[in-house]
């Protein structure tokens, strides 16, 4: 007899994605290593090619229609229309099929032309590649590739938006792994036995891999589809036709993908800004041309990518605030919506910091394992991971607005905070230099603002429009204070003791899994003796944790 769904409360449901979300990260960086051995540099400069297509399209096809959906679905639950929650799936499902049809269409058929233009744009920036490897059919063949995931990967998002609706949180976390798991077995095995085994090309190689994306969200897919089959009693039937038109429905969806949307653009916009004026500003305060492009891209690409694990504590809250924060509002329950904002900034605050804490101490060693030694990749990292959090309470807030339906303050405050970092980003790295400190960290000193700006302007509206309070969330804040500090005080002592001139790869990782362990060992132990878990996450779901870990 298979196991019946049930709904997660909101932090059940956050630290299960949470925990889930951590593992994806960790395993998507994981395997990286052994496939970039198999297909080499310049397969990676292939793979990459055709994957930033892919996301580029994916992105299009979905249009922020999963979350829209979520929205929508918790909706008409919370209001017991039924029925209407029903067409609404449906409807979302007719249009993202259309997207995905389109976008597939366009990349299989389009793939020789975006083949040319990226290439023609290396050229442009004089990027070496190997062209008997790297030419206008092969880049065309592996984009065409990534082409057939947009026939399942749009459908898979739309159905995880629709469980993530019922509050059916555990399920959707988990098929996210299953995706994950399938898609490193088929981008292993299937790059490994066709260049390593079978002798065949790289390309050929790098196109087995791409398919993993698409065989990842097959099984993801089914998963689900099943899961919901076996369970048909847990999502109410329609008795009546309700009196919500198609039109109505359809209205719903563009105005709760319009800022999902621009807020995706927004933060395009914020790395290419940086990418520009960054260069800009290091020229001008004497760095060289290769040095600027170097800083750039760490500060843009690689140092972000470590920062991710931090990001995925927001993308959590983001998934289960959203159908809580829209139940309570749609019953006009506001104090039900203050409490949920608290609870969701005050679980953000007590597990991003204490990562990023760790990650800023130990940011020599993590960027050594992942990229080699770097002159100036540790301290981009240390700074990158401070203002990931400041990312990950606007994005949390941007979504709470989203379930308000505030969505003309989602724009203000995105466009303000934007033109803020703009505005600010080479002044604050002529700054840094003037006072003889790293200019490079004036554009993440920019870009920290921007975020903070985007921040006030929202709590200052939640504060006086609606009234909410956020003295909890205070609270919380001050009861970190010292168990950070013990964490702080712990790694400069370690560090004065035992200081490696020298890292290899294992005695980095010995280094970071010590240091970091024993780091969450004391947050954790200060945080349960002075209460601010069982502040956060009750103390109900504390014992039921004890009683599985037999504590």
């Amino acid at each position: 007899m298979s196991k019946k769904l049930t709904k997660n409360s909101f932090i059940q449901g956050t630290l299960v994605t949470s925990i889930f979300l951590i593992l994806i990260k960790i395993m998507g960086a994981l395997y990286v290593i052994p496939f970039y051995q198999i297909i080499g540099e310049d397969g990676g400069t292939l793979y990459s090619y055709a994957y930033n297509i892919y996301i580029l399209f994916l992105n299009i096809s979905t249009a922020g229609i999963p979350v829209a959906m979520s929205m929508i679905i918790a909706e008409y639950l919370t209001l017991e229309k039924y029925e209407a929650k029903q067409r609404a799936q449906k409807i979302g499902t007719i249009l993202v099929a259309v997207l995905a049809i389109v976008s597939f269409l366009l990349v299989f058929f389009g793939s020789p032309l975006l083949a040319r233009y990226l290439l023609a744009r290396d050229a442009e920036e004089n990027v070496a590649i190997d062209t008997s490897i790297i030419s206008v059919s092969n880049v065309s063949l592996v984009i065409k590739v990534t082409s057939f995931c947009l026939l399942i990967i749009p459908f898979l998002s739309v159905l995880r938006g629709y469980l993530q609706g019922h509050k059916f949180i555990t399920i959707t976390s988990f098929s996210q792994v299953i995706e994950q798991v399938v898609r490193i077995i088929v981008v292993l095995v299937g790059s490994y036995i066709s260049i390593r085994l079978l002798k065949l090309s790289v390309t050929t190689g790098v196109s087995f891999a791409l398919s993993g994306a698409f065989f990842g969200g097959l099984v993801a897919f089914l998963y689900l589809k099943l899961k919901v089959k076996k369970n048909q009693d847990a999502f109410e039937k329609p008795t009546k036709k309700d009196d919500v038109s198609n039109q109505t429905i359809l209205k719903k969806i563009a105005l709760y993908c319009l800022p999902i949307v621009l807020i995706s653009i927004i933060n395009d916009i914020y790395t290419l800004v940086d990418i520009h004026l960054i260069v800009k500003g290091l020229n001008g305060v004497g760095f060289v041309g290769d040095e600027s492009k170097v800083i750039s891209s760490i500060i843009a690409t690689w140092a972000p990518k470590i920062c991710t694990l931090i990001i995925a504590i927001s993308t959590a809250l983001i998934t289960s605030i959203i159908p809580n924060v829209t139940e309570c509002y749609t019953k006009k329950d506001y104090e039900g919506v203050n409490h949920r904002i608290n609870q969701a900034l005050s679980t953000m605050l007590v597990v991003a910091i204490p990562m990023a804490v760790l990650l800023f101490m130990l940011s020599r060693e993590s960027y050594f394992i992942f990229y080699g030694a770097s002159q100036y990749g540790t301290l981009i990292l240390s700074f990158s991971a401070i203002s990931h959090i400041f990312f990950g309470i606007w994005s949390v807030l941007n979504s709470v607005l989203q379930s308000l339906k505030k969505f003309k303050i989602v724009y203000l405050n995105s466009i303000c905070g934007l033109v803020i970092n703009a505005l600010i980003d080479i002044p604050m790295i002529r700054l840094l230099y003037s006072l003889g400190l790293p200019a490079y960290i004036g554009t993440i000193l920019a870009t920290i603002i921007g975020y903070m700006v985007s921040t006030a302007i929202v709590l200052v509206y939640l504060r006086r429009t609606m009234n909410f309070k956020f003295g909890n969330t205070l609270k919380v804040l001050k009861k970190t204070v010292v168990p950070l500090c013990a964490i702080v005080v712990f790694n400069m002592i370690v560090r004065k003791i035992i200081y490696i001139e020298e890292y290899r790869k294992i005695t980095a990782l010995i280094y970071l899994g010590i240091n970091g362990c024993i780091g969450t060992g004391i947050y954790l132990v200060y945080t349960y003796k002075n209460h601010l878990l069982e502040e956060v996450f009750g103390k109900e779901f504390l014992e039921k944790i004890g009683r599985k870990l037999h504590i």
